[in-house]
């Protein structure tokens, strides 16, 4: 408890790469403090971070999940997330609302490159935290799998964090098997018990020289951040335990070091040093909330929605960050009235009265409430809390409902499964007619269509989206007359024009002019022209739109009595029908700007990939705001932009990432063209389609 009788709280994220062990270490923290009495598997599909059943269906993570404990009368409220780069958006939501992240990793079983490799998944992770400013520290898991080459991991951490890599704890091992760690502050050596906490013993000699190299290189670390710690190292002078610790405290509070604990979640060792030192050394939540600039003498009560929910049984629930204030039973937020109060554990609530400045709990009903949002009372008074940015879509699927009779719910349901996932994206293409459904990959969007199957009763088919490719001509046609001409008893039907038609240059469009003399085409009857001209553009002979095309109307002639712009309208058409085909038509398909993102020794791999779909390379060159990365700039037929993320990603072992957006249109080459033209059903039959704006 606090001076002022109220709880201490923690709210720490768990972050790290995919199969690094978030979830059992979740399991195991929420075990040792007694929040749960038996800990579940992810195999068995039984633990609280996986609690969804996309997530127990597929043994990962796929959205985050909050669990809260009490452990030395403070509460903690750990977030769990995911680590597919396919649910990052999740993870940098979530992100926002913490005073500090867990990043869990495996150890390099060698010092290889692959080995180093591998712990490249950790970099978009680190520098989405750098960037924030938010402290973090690191445990290592599955330490029983290799602590040999624990410095040497350390060291290869080093060269992915612009943060120092600061030791806290010295592995003891006997072979490859790990029996307990050296507190490198306090210099006690421990002996690990599976499922108890670890005893303290006699300090072993065999590990004195790495110790003291690692302890020494963990004070290095710090001193550089106080000159008092500098002056008694260079005076030799061994620091007392209450001087490192207050170092840690703050440095780690103000993002500047990233202390490294390790251990085996699953045997629950290491685990309870990890949450002591959460306890004495991660910034409270006044601490982050002057970090991101809220007003903490102000009692009006101020929230952040990190995460939307939608479940059977309670409806929309919220899990919000309370930076200030208190939020009481039925409070009115954004002028919308919360529907109760609850604390998470997974899948299951418990219901409060309140909840006070720092915590983190879920609020029911918040209608028209999205994640991100900043929550008040008096909203005009309530500055906009800093979000997560929203992440580009990357792939995209076109999805029609099983049934024809559930067209009518897809919207309603998509809204809500947006509001979970704020980083899927859909569309209604204004060329193919598709629904268009966007996320950042595969799997992401196997997840979403899962969801509203088993939410909603939507089962959905899905094919990839057509490319809307357009045409033009080549070549001017200088005149070409259409008439038409019909007598069915009374008035008759009469039309009669000459057109120009020519090529405009490319991003030009269509334009329409007449020339006509001497009223041989009444002005009344131009507009029909003008339509029936824009009527045959929307299909031309390859089964595409024509664009880039100018079209003039230079004579013609009328009938007093059974002319009308209608006929008009239809002897325009016939006139293109006859013209454009004589202006050689070519297929056109549309090419996006892409910026990849990769780190350098994969540089050569992308360029390779985007040349070998029919890229033109425009540069690449370093990343100035990170070190090691290289930006490679390339036009890319849109054509081939399916699964290009899912290649990128395998090249770059799952860290190469690119924006994208629509440039320019272009010829298709001539075998491809006829290719294309084969098998088009007139609206365009490619993999993927048109741009990525929200």
């Amino acid at each position: 408890m606090n001076e002022k009788g109220k709880m201490g709280l923690h709210n720490v994220a768990i972050v790290g790469p995919y199969l690094s062990g978030k979830t059992t270490l979740l399991e195991s923290l929420l075990f040792v403090t007694g929040a749960i009495s038996r800990k579940g598997s992810i195999r068995d599909g039984n633990t609280v971070g996986d609690s969804a059943t996309e997530a127990r269906d597929r043994h990962m993570s796929v959205e985050v999940n909050a669990a809260s404990t009490e452990y030395n009368g403070v509460r903690f409220n750990f977030i769990d997330c995911p680590g597919s780069v396919e649910f990052a958006q999740e993870t940098y939501n979530a992100l926002m609302g913490v005073d500090a992240a867990i990043v869990v990793c495996e150890p390099t079983n060698d010092n290889s490159n692959e080995s180093k490799q591998r712990l490249l998944t950790l970099a978009p992770i680190f520098k989405f935290l750098d960037d924030w400013e938010i402290p973090h520290l690191i445990f290592v898991n599955k330490m029983d799998k290799g602590s040999s080459n624990f410095m040497e991991m350390l060291h290869a951490l080093k060269s992915i964090s612009s943060r120092p890599i600061v030791p806290h704890q010295y592995p003891i091992a006997q072979g490859e098997q790990i029996t307990g760690f050296i507190d490198l502050v306090s210099e006690q050596a421990y002996q690990y018990h599976a499922g108890a906490a670890c005893d303290p013993i006699p300090f072993p000699e065999a590990f004195k020289e790495q110790e003291q190299a690692a302890r020494t290189e963990m004070l290095e670390e710090l001193a550089n951040f106080d000159d008092r710690l500098l002056e008694e190292l260079l005076e030799e002078i061994n620091p007392p335990q209450e001087e490192i610790v207050q170092d840690l405290q703050l440095e780690l509070g103000a993002d500047l070091v990233v202390p490294v604990f390790f251990g085996v979640a699953e045997q629950d060792f290491g685990v309870r040093s990890l949450l002591k030192a959460l306890l004495r050394e991660a910034p409270t939540p006044e601490t982050t909330a002057e970090r991101r600039g809220v007003v903490l003498h102000s009692e009006a009560p101020l929230a952040q929605v990190l995460k939307t929910y939608y479940t059977p049984q309670g409806g929309k629930i919220s899990l919000v960050r309370v930076w200030q204030g208190k939020l009481t039973d039925g409070i009115v937020l954004n002028g919308v009235r919360a529907g109760g109060i609850y604390r998470l554990m997974g899948q299951q609530t418990t219901s409060l009265t309140e909840a006070q400045a720092g915590d983190i709990v879920a609020l029911s009903r918040l209608e028209g409430i999205h994640t991100g949002d900043t929550l008040s009372s008096n909203s005009e008074l309530a500055s906009e809390l800093p979000k997560a940015e929203h992440l580009d879509p990357v792939y995209a699927l076109a999805i029609t409902p099983e049934k024809r009779n559930d067209e009518v719910k897809l919207s309603g349901a998509l809204s809500k499964l947006l509001e979970e996932d704020p980083a899927l994206y859909w569309e209604q293409h204004g060329d193919t007619h598709e629904v268009i459904l966007w996320g950042q990959g595969e799997i992401h969007l196997q997840v979403a269509l899962d969801r509203l199957r088993r939410k909603y009763n939507l089962p959905m088919t899905t094919h990839l989206p057509q490319v809307p490719y357009k045409e033009t001509i080549r070549k001017p046609i200088a005149s070409v007359h259409g008439r038409y001409k019909h007598q069915s008893g009374g008035h008759g039907q009469f039309g009669d024009v000459y057109l120009e038609i020519k090529p405009l240059p490319r991003g030009e469009g269509f334009d329409f002019k007449e020339t006509i003399v001497g009223g041989v085409v009444p002005k009344q009857y131009i507009p029909g022209v003008e339509t029936g001209v824009r009527e045959y553009l929307a299909h031309g002979p390859l089964g595409f739109p024509i664009v880039d095309v100018a079209v003039t109307l230079t004579n013609g002639s009328y009938h007093s009595v059974d002319s009308s712009e209608q006929a008009f309208k239809q002897a325009a058409r016939i006139a293109m029908q006859t013209g454009i085909p004589q202006g050689e038509p070519t297929l056109l398909e549309p090419i996006v700007s892409i910026e990849v993102t990769t780190p350098n020794e994969f540089t050569s791999k992308v360029l390779q990939l985007v040349s070998g779909r029919r890229g033109q390379i425009l540069g690449y060159e370093g990343r100035s705001d990170w070190h090691g990365w290289d930006n490679v700039t390339a036009y890319l037929p849109q054509a081939e932009m399916h699964n290009f993320i899912i290649e990128l990603r395998s090249l770059t072992l799952g860290v190469g990432s690119f924006h994208w957006q629509y440039h320019h249109l272009q010829e298709v080459p001539e075998k491809l063209a006829e290719r294309v033209c084969s098998t088009t059903n007139g609206n365009g039959n490619g993999n993927n389609n048109g741009n990525n704006h929200r």
